[in-house]
């Protein structure tokens, strides 16, 4: 074969990705992140997006965001739309198996192929600066005068926030069916919720509530840690007297239907991205811990999380 020939031939395979990433030039990608703007998976996808061009594996990323139902509708249509693309990511982690525990959405996450876990954190529940509400014990308080009085602001129903607060219920003799839990399609509706006194208290990762602590527009109250977080002065819910213990972690996956060697590309890519400077600066920016896992490790850690999470559920009277 002449090497014009061979150069065409090439060409048409990485155009229909029968050639796996890592032979094909700079890839262009797709991240699907499925909650809206301003949250922990919008964050967590556009730092990867921006680390995969610093290591040199993506020529461009580009990001759609598709909200709800703990991610579960951007679930949806990342399987129908994207199966069998090797150039597409989805954003996922903790929410998203609690989501589909408690919402059984007609797509399963099972559906997808695992790529890699990327970060860990714990929650930090947050009250607006002008809260009447000092602390935890005053949450408490209030909850057990009337679980309704007190509204719970964070992501969809069944994210590590809204477990959080049922195992709360449970800890203090509260029916956790009975808290009043607002759930919202992304990070940024919820802080404004928290900031707008829409609701009484809120929840999510350190890095969502950070800049608004730091300038006293929040007060950090509690966080689900084992220990504080380092360099901050924020007690531990077991600190407090609650036994209430519970992370999060984000990682992403790739659509159904791509090939063992694509899914082999595509880890690689990622992780090659994990070791770059701006992915280093974001672990910084936000306070992330790193805790990459990929392979059979991250297909049997998800299983045990969708187990675990289930368990904690079912303790806690949420299902």
């Amino acid at each position: 074969m002449r090497r014009d020939e061979f150069l065409k031939s090439l060409a048409a395979l990485a155009a229909v990705g029968a050639l796996p990433l890592s032979a094909q030039a700079a890839a262009n990608l797709k991240i699907m992140v499925p909650a809206n703007p301003g949250g922990g998976w919008d964050t967590t996808g556009r730092a990867l997006g921006k680390a995969l061009q610093d290591a040199g594996v993506a020529g461009s990323v580009t990001f759609e965001n598709k909200g709800g139902a703990a991610g579960a509708i951007g679930l949806a249509q990342f399987v129908n739309a994207s199966k069998g693309d090797p150039n597409a990511l989805m954003v996922m982690g903790a929410v998203m198996l609690g989501g589909i525990i408690t919402g059984k959405p007609p797509v399963s996450l099972t559906q997808a192929t695992p790529i890699a876990r990327l970060t860990s954190e714990y929650n930090v529940f947050v009250l607006p600066a002008n809260s009447p509400l000092k602390s935890m014990k005053d949450v408490v308080d209030m909850m057990k005068k009337d679980p309704a009085s007190v509204k719970w602001g964070g992501g969809s129903r069944g994210a590590t926030e809204h477990i959080a607060a049922a195992m709360l219920a449970r800890e203090v003799g509260v029916d956790a069916a009975k808290i009043n839990y607002v759930p919202f399609r992304g990070g940024g509706e919820a802080t404004a919720a928290i900031l707008g006194g829409n609701v009484t208290i809120g929840g999510s990762g350190y890095s969502e509530f950070q800049q608004y602590i730091e300038s006293g527009k929040m007060r950090a109250i509690a966080v689900t840690s084992s220990q504080r977080l380092k360099g901050l002065d924020i007690p531990t819910m077991k600190e407090l007297g609650y036994n209430v213990e519970i992370g999060n972690w984000r990682g992403v996956y790739a659509p159904p239907g791509i090939s063992a060697d694509q899914r082999k590309a595509l880890t690689e890519m990622v992780v090659k991205a994990t070791k770059s400077k701006a992915w280093a600066e974001a672990l910084e920016k936000n306070g992330w811990t790193p805790a990459v896992m990929t392979g059979k490790d991250f297909d049997e850690f998800v299983d045990r999380e969708f187990a675990g999470l289930r368990a904690i559920m079912v303790k806690s009277g949420m299902i």
